[in-house]
C-alpha cells in the first residue's frame, strides 16, 4: 500500500497548502497552540465543510494538540485543564472527521515526581472520551520528560493502558525527537512496537543538533545531523501516514518528493 506523506498547514487554507507541495495527507490546529480556546475553526464554513471538503480529496486530516498541554503535571491549574483541553480537541478532531489527535507526553518538575506523573497519565485516560484516536507523540527534550527517554515512553504507555484506553489511543513516532531525545533509530520501530503494538503516525523530520541534544529544531530531510538513508528506514518500516514538519512552502515539497522517491 502506498504510503501517504504530507505536511502541517494552515487550517484556514488547508488544501491549498496541500495542492502546492504535493501532500496527500495533513496535520493542522484547531486554534492558536499556545491558546486554551479549542476548537476555534478558521476554515470557511466552519467544521462541517472541513470535514467534506478533505473528504470529497481524499485527504485525511489529523490535529495536532496545543503545545501547552501537560497531563502528567503535579500542578492541578495545569493538570486539571489540560484534560478538558485534550476532550476540546477531540471532540473538535472528531468534529471534522480527523483521523487522530497527536499529543504531547509532558513533564514533572523533578525524578521524585515520576510515578505521579505516570498515574496522572492514567488518570487522564480514565477521565478523556477518546472519539477519534489519541496519538502519544515522543519528545526531545526535558530531563523529567514523560515521552523522552524509551523507558519512560514505555511506563507512559503502561499508565495509558492502565486507564482502560484499549484501541483508542496510539503512538505517534517523530524521528526528530527521537534523535534529539537520545533514543537511536536504528531498530526504533521495532522497540517502539514491542511496547506500544502499533504506529498510526509518522513525524518525519531531521534535526539541526546532535543526537541526544535535547533541542527540538526540525531540518529539511536532507539537511540535517540524522543521516536521511535513516529517515528512510524508518518510513518504510513504520508503515504508516508521515507528516513532514519543516515549512508548508516549496521546500516542504521537495522533502515531500524526494521521500517518495527514496520510497519508491
Amino acid at each position: 500500500m502506498k504510503t501517504r506523506v504530507g505536511t502541517h498547514v494552515d487550517q484556514e487554507h488547508p488544501f491549498d497548502d496541500a495542492e502546492r507541495v504535493g501532500a496527500d495527507v495533513v496535520q493542522l490546529f484547531l486554534g492558536n497552540p499556545q491558546s486554551w480556546k479549542w476548537p476555534q475553526y478558521a476554515y470557511e464554513g466552519g467544521a462541517d465543510a472541513l470535514r467534506d471538503d478533505a473528504a470529497a480529496r481524499d485527504i485525511p486530516l489529523y490535529v495536532h494538540a496545543p503545545y501547552l498541554l501537560n497531563v502528567a503535571s503535579l500542578n492541578n491549574r495545569v493538570r486539571i485543564p489540560s484534560r478538558k483541553l485534550v476532550q476540546n480537541a477531540v471532540d473538535g478532531a472528531a468534529a471534522i472527521g480527523a483521523k487522530g489527535v497527536i499529543l504531547h507526553g509532558g513533564y514533572v518538575d523533578s525524578e521524585a515526581d515520576l510515578d505521579k506523573g505516570f498515574d496522572n497519565w492514567r488518570k487522564a485516560v480514565e477521565a478523556i472520551d477518546a472519539k477519534v484516536p489519541i496519538l502519544l507523540e515522543n519528545t526531545a527534550g526535558g530531563d523529567f520528560s514523560m515521552a523522552r527517554r524509551f523507558d519512560r515512553i514505555a511506563r507512559t504507555w503502561e499508565a495509558i493502558q492502565a486507564g482502560g484506553a484499549g484501541d483508542a489511543w496510539g503512538f505517534c513516532l517523530d524521528t526528530c525527537h527521537a534523535w534529539a531525545g537520545g533514543i537511536p533509530l536504528d531498530g526504533i520501530v521495532e522497540r517502539i512496537t514491542a511496547v506500544t503494538g502499533r504506529i498510526d503516525l509518522v513525524h518525519c523530520n531531521n534535526s539541526r543538533d546532535a543526537f541526544d541534544s535535547g533541542a527540538d529544531r526540525h531540518a529539511h530531510l536532507t539537511a540535517g545531523t540524522i543521516p536521511p538513508e535513516q529517515l528512510v528506514e524508518v518510513v518504510r518500516q513504520a508503515q504508516a501516514p508521515v507528516i513532514i514538519e519543516t515549512h508548508a512552502d516549496d521546500t516542504t515539497g521537495d522533502d515531500i518528493s524526494w521521500l517518495r522517491e527514496q520510497l519508491g
